[in-house]
């Protein structure tokens, strides 16, 4: 294994494996850290962890063991993954993480970037832009457990860390490798805020980076580090056969980002759909089984959501608690995904980074193979001999995304 990564949720980790794989390397994600030593083939590992929302000290403690098992398996590199909304509170996880495994690593020098331009994510003045609007405009200042109040990724990095953040500015991005090196030289600071507001940004500090034992981002942050070691001749360029999966397919929706609620909705209005509200989890009068043998009756494309607006959310939250909720909500779907695969689902889209978490926990899966792009950053994944998956983040995809899964999901291409 060449480069070994740390994701901090399941969808952003498929996310980056999605991106290694069209870049070429033989990419595996992994749920969690393995027990075992990795398959000889594997040139990137993606260890999907599921860290971004609990207490700083496990995140820390879980990162550092997926850390160790990497370097057992001879990476050259470690990449932390976060979201390309730099997901987090002014508490953590990120920059304690980060810091756990610069500490480790004995990293000099670590990267922060967390631009996806694909997806409309943009580095610029130091400040996280979404399409055309500051992050803390973008609706992600509503996100029920990560609130993202401060576009300016310094500061919040900065509340979240010991060490001072530096800033490495689009003009010298845009100069190319030997520029960023150049500067990142004469950085006074460990931490290094990067702006990247196009796809070449991201290849330029990556080909940049190559030395670097530790860099962090969004899954854009990996698209030149393949060409590092394409160029010392370590790569074998070579991938698996793909085929596509047909049979039953069911939606499961706990994102209640603005994108997903956009989606749920317009998909609502030509496919099965049923709402599972809050009050009704807390008060235990939906079941698993009683919705997966809806799903299962239903012809087309069944949704089963949560997604609802942020005031419903708040007021949720307010009466039942946050954490209480969310972990009612999560031990739903994780029973459902469960009822439904035993039911003969073949194909299960998920849209919320928890919510994936939820479902691919509970369906006990160790080793995830990356299939075709369903929309930038979401690729298929096969989880086993007849069950794929496609793990959405809250914000990405197209407005007819489900639907678009679920086709993608029986091509062999």
């Amino acid at each position: 294994m060449l480069l070994g990564c740390i994701g901090d949720d399941f969808t952003g980790s498929s996310d980056l494996a999605n991106t290694l794989t069209k870049a070429g390397m033989r990419t595996v994600q992994y749920v969690g850290v393995p027990d075992a030593p990795a398959d000889a083939g594997v040139e990137a590992g993606v260890v999907a962890l599921k860290s971004r929302s609990i207490p700083v000290a496990e995140a820390v403690a879980h990162a550092l063991a997926a850390l160790e098992w990497l370097r057992a398996q001879g990476c050259q590199q470690i990449l932390f993954k976060y979201c390309s909304t730099f997901d987090s509170t002014p508490e953590g996880n990120i920059g304690p993480v980060a810091e756990a495994l610069a500490d480790a690593l004995d990293a000099r020098q670590v990267i922060f970037c967390p631009a996806f331009p694909g997806a409309g994510r943009t580095v610029y003045q130091g400040h996280l832009f979404v399409k055309d609007r500051l992050l803390s405009e973008s609706g992600m200042q509503h996100h029920p457990l990560t609130p993202m109040t401060d576009p300016d990724i310094r500061r919040w990095l900065g509340a979240q860390v010991r060490g001072t953040v530096g800033h490495l500015d689009a003009q010298i991005v845009r100069q190319g490798p030997e520029a960023i090196k150049a500067a990142l030289a004469a950085q006074e600071h460990r931490l290094i805020v990067a702006d990247a507001v196009s796809d070449a940004d991201l290849v330029a500090l990556g080909h940049a980076a190559a030395e670097l034992p530790l860099i962090t981002g969004g899954s854009g942050i990996a698209m030149g580090l393949p060409d590092n070691f394409r160029a010392r001749g370590q790569l074998a360029g070579k991938g698996g056969a793909w085929h596509g999966q047909s049979g039953p397919v069911v939606v499961l929706s706990g994102s209640c980002s603005e994108a997903t609620r956009g989606q749920v909705a317009r998909h609502a209005t030509a496919h099965p759909a049923r709402e599972i509200s809050a009050a009704d989890v807390m008060a235990g009068r939906v079941a698993a089984e009683d919705l997966a043998d809806w799903a299962a009756a239903q012809e087309g494309i069944a949704m089963i959501y949560s997604s609802a607006d942020p005031a419903r959310v708040a007021q949720d939250q307010a009466q039942f608690g946050a954490v209480a909720v969310a972990g009612a909500i999560e031990a739903l779907f994780a029973a459902l995904a469960r009822a439904l695969v035993a039911r003969g689902v073949t194909r299960l889209v998920t849209a919320g980074g928890e919510t994936s978490g939820a479902v691919v926990e509970a369906l006990g899966l160790k080793e995830l193979e990356i299939g075709p792009e369903i929309a930038p950053g979401v690729p298929v994944i096969r989880a086993g001999h007849d069950l794929v998956l496609a793990l959405k983040s809250g914000n990405f995809g197209g407005p007819d995304f489900f639907v678009e899964a679920a086709q993608r999901m029986e091509t062999s291409t």
